[in-house]
């Protein structure tokens, strides 16, 4: 997993290394795709041209910041088209082969990137658009019920950086085999894969610029993406009841574990929702019988509290990744006060037209997923905005 993250997180971030290079304004300005060559005869013609690029040959485009802009965020685009169904792919594939392939595309790409760019700017774009889509968002990783890793700077390198269908599966995969007590250490582990990467990728991608030239960047850390697909294919597997060299005691320790803990876990939601249900209804109803606030009011009241408290729950999730109890504790109060609206507009139909209600309430629960789908695609597009920004920052040396 940590050899897996290392991987995805210096191929994502090895354009922003190498188009420094790619784009080198002491070139001569051309057609917006226009390569140049450093032929050994430049050296007399042009002694000022960098004795990297005569020692190498490597190509140099004239992409302008906009182009520039437009390829650095087109992997996001392959991220919105493929949010929502990776979900679904990974429920019939499995998240080993999901995990897998999506790294084996990733590597693929990443070695034909140099052959890419000399074909035009176009077929860059398409690129990195086709990675977005072997790097999902990752926002299963709540659904999944595991811990965030503690540290810092691991949160912030895996939610900014790593977003895929590699950190999507690997954190399914994680669910079958970490268990409770052991979470936080096995996560770290291998989410300190992508911190990792990012200071080897930083620290080297330079130098191999200068040493061999920016297309060996992609030759580098795409070969080394294969390399670990081949380790990835053999030696892992979606749960410990398939795997073959995983001993009894093992194996016992690992499903016993995990499976007392998902079923309290899994049915804690359940009854803090039913629960709140049945309390906003006896409080609305005792509201109501007491005069205490007129049948708008109440409404308004149960809607407010069922939306505004449930928001408040996921703005704080961030702030609090580091605790394991108070994530649990707030990710079982979203589903449950956010049934305060049982009490509030989702009756009002009966209020306003019970003749109708039915129809209505169809209506609403039509809107209510459409809702769910702009939330998913718009998460995802936020997520990778982010991490564009810090490739950006990193482009420009601030981080």
């Amino acid at each position: 997993m940590h050899f897996s993250n290392f991987t995805m997180i210096t191929q994502r971030v090895s354009l922003s290394i190498a188009i420094i290079a790619m784009v080198n304004s002491t070139q001569q300005h051309g057609p917006s795709n226009a390569s140049t060559q450093g032929p050994l005869t430049d050296t007399l013609t042009n002694p000022s041209r960098s004795t990297r690029e005569l020692n190498t040959r490597a190509s140099v485009y004239q992409w302008s910041p906009e182009t520039q802009g437009i390829i650095f965020s087109s992997i996001s685009y392959g991220i919105i088209l493929t949010l929502i169904p990776s979900g679904y792919l990974a429920g019939i594939f499995g998240a080993k082969q999901m995990l897998g392939a999506g790294l084996l595309i990733s590597s693929l790409l990443t070695l034909f990137t140099p052959l890419a760019a000399d074909v035009g700017v176009i077929l860059v774009i398409v690129i990195r658009t086709v990675q977005g889509m072997a790097q999902v968002s990752k926002s299963l990783l709540i659904l999944s019920g595991i811990q965030i890793p503690s540290s810092e700077k691991q949160q912030k390198s895996s939610c900014f950086l790593l977003q895929g269908m590699a950190w999507t599966g690997q954190f399914t995969i994680w669910a079958k085999w970490a268990p409770p007590l052991e979470r936080s250490k096995l996560t770290s582990i291998a989410g300190s894969g992508a911190a990792f990467g990012s200071f080897f990728i930083l620290c080297v991608g330079g130098l191999i610029s200068q040493a061999l030239g920016w297309p060996f960047i992609f030759y580098i850390f795409g070969s080394i993406g294969c390399v670990c697909c081949l380790l990835w294919f053999t030696v892992i597997y979606d749960d410990p009841m398939h795997h073959p060299c995983i001993s009894a005691r093992e194996k016992e320790h690992i499903v016993s574990s995990l499976a007392q803990q998902s079923g309290v876990l899994s049915s804690l939601p359940f009854i803090a929702a039913s629960s709140c249900t049945i309390l906003g209804g006896q409080l609305a109803d005792f509201l109501l019988s007491k005069k205490l606030l007129s049948l708008i009011a109440v409404r308004k009241l149960f809607s407010s509290l069922g939306l505004l408290l449930p928001s408040l729950c996921a703005v704080a999730l961030p702030f609090v990744a580091s605790s394991y109890t108070t994530t649990i504790a707030l990710l079982i109060l979203i589903p449950g006060t956010s049934n305060l609206c049982d009490s509030g507009f989702i009756i009002n139909t009966l209020d306003v037209a019970p003749r109708y209600a039915s129809f209505l309430m169809g209506i609403s629960r039509g809107f209510g997923l459409i809702a769910g789908i702009i939330s998913s695609t718009a998460t995802g597009f936020l997520i990778s905005q982010v991490g564009i920004v810090i490739e950006h920052l990193q482009v420009a040396g601030i981080v």
